[in-house]
């Protein structure tokens, strides 16, 4: 099957075909006919499975006639981060290039604004992460009356970063009248009820996970011991022995994604971060200077690496062990691409047992065991000794400085001052009146 068979227009399948795609993803083939039909549809597919091009292509074509009113939108796509939402709007602007469909994207990170400026003329797709779109809402700049199709895309993400609440709340604003299309990695039961709320019959599509890239990236583990310092330094050294033309490096903490920055800047490797609490256009620079090639190592946290579509990465390396099988399968996919040869190494610990095992069960395969020469902990004395070393001495001599200027302070006691006593305190002097006594015998 081809896109031509589909039922899209010569102008979209021109674009298609300029983009130099052919055949669609089996995501595509089965849900852009329903979705040109006008049917609900509740979608299971990962992420790079085309799963983009399904929705936004049969959308190209259903907003093709008519036009936005000022203030409104006719339709809606809910993202969960900034990233996809700035993918699916590189969808459209590549697919409906022949099309004059007018676009707004509503994310944190760019200015109130800016986004006003675009709401108020009327946008045919309004593209958002539910937080941002709430704000515009609640000060009156948008209007969601004349929505005639809604996309809630990763959907189990949106549940897990805690945004279902607001989702809940942006539906019932929308007309009831509606097309809805549901997209999720996973249906556990906490999604089947939402889609049995929002969806009307709808045309149910499965599509298996793509669990294994082997034919296209090598992947190799490493185990080490559970000390960051050691873990480091050990991609220290994987990253000097091998090959590298750019790579992403995935932290499972954003704090971690920071710290590793630094720790590669200060033994000289060009790296920069990418996470959930950069601004838009940082984040826009960021992607851009790697994607150009000016920085050669990327170092990411999953959230914001989420929907990444960097066609050329040589390397991906797992600082952590991800604690998602899922999220394994993710970020290993950011290199092999494009028929493209790739590795994927992974530094795990003792304690990421039970998260291997899991990524082992996912793959259908334990991963290669990459040995690296050498004792990790005893190479170096590490940050931590060094540091309490440190401090230590300047503890020290902190207390004899103080010691010395402070003018309050308890001098030793002499033992060749002879006790004296004085009237009313009996055989028990106090140390203050004794000074007082040594320092008169000593006039």
């Amino acid at each position: 099957m081809t896109f031509d068979d589909l039922g899209l227009s010569p102008t979209v399948l021109t674009a298609i075909k300029e983009a130099g795609y052919e055949v669609p993803t089996p995501i595509q083939e089965q849900a852009i006919p329903f979705v040109l039909m006008g049917r609900d549809v509740l979608g299971c597919a990962q992420t790079g499975t085309g799963k983009t091009a399904s929705f936004t292509l049969p959308m190209i074509e259903i907003l093709a006639s008519g036009r936005s009113r000022a203030r409104m939108a006719r339709s809606l796509i809910l993202t969960p981060t900034r990233e996809l939402a700035t993918q699916i709007a590189e969808n459209f602007e590549i697919y409906g290039k022949y099309h004059k469909l007018s676009m707004a994207l509503l994310i944190g990170g760019v200015s109130f604004e800016e986004q006003n400026l675009k709401l108020n003329r009327g946008v045919d797709v309004l593209i958002a992460t539910p937080g941002r779109l709430l704000d515009h809402f609640e000060r009156g700049r948008i209007l969601l009356t004349d929505i005639k199709v809604l996309v809630i895309d990763e959907a189990d993400r949106m549940m897990d970063m805690g945004f279902m609440p607001d989702v809940t709340k942006i539906v019932s604003l929308l007309p009831p009248i509606r097309q809805t299309l549901f997209f999720s990695a996973t249906i556990p039961i906490e999604i089947r009820k939402l889609a049995e709320k929002f969806l009307i019959n709808p045309k149910k599509i499965t599509v298996s996970p793509k669990v294994a890239t082997a034919e296209t990236v090598e992947q190799y583990l490493t185990i080490v011991p559970d000390k960051d310092y050691v873990k480091r330094h050990t991609l220290r050294k994987i990253i000097n022995s091998e090959d590298i033309e750019n790579a992403i490096i995935f932290c499972n903490r954003k704090k971690d994604v920071d710290t590793l920055d630094r720790s590669l800047r200060k033994h000289g490797f060009n790296s920069n971060t990418l996470h959930g609490n950069m601004s838009q256009p940082a984040r826009l620079e960021t992607l851009e200077t790697f994607k150009k090639g000016e920085t050669k190592f990327l170092v990411a946290s999953d959230v914001a690496a989420r929907g990444l579509d960097i066609p050329k990465v040589s390397h991906v390396f797992n600082f952590d062990v991800p604690s998602h099988a899922e999220d394994y399968i993710h970020r290993i996919g950011r290199t092999g691409r494009a028929g493209r040869k790739g590795r994927a190494l992974t530094i795990g610990t003792d304690k990421d047992e039970k998260y291997l095992d899991a990524v082992y069960k996912l793959i259908g395969k334990k991963i290669p065991i990459l040995s690296i020469e050498g004792n990790l902990e005893s190479e170096f004395d590490p940050p931590e000794k060094k540091n309490s070393r440190k401090k230590a001495k300047r503890a020290k001599a902190n207390k004899n400085t103080n010691n010395a200027g402070n003018k309050n302070s308890i001098p030793a006691q002499n033992n060749n001052i002879k006790k004296t006593n004085i009237i009313g305190m009996g055989s028990h002097v106090p140390n203050f009146m004794l000074r007082s006594v040594a320092k008169n015998k000593s006039e």
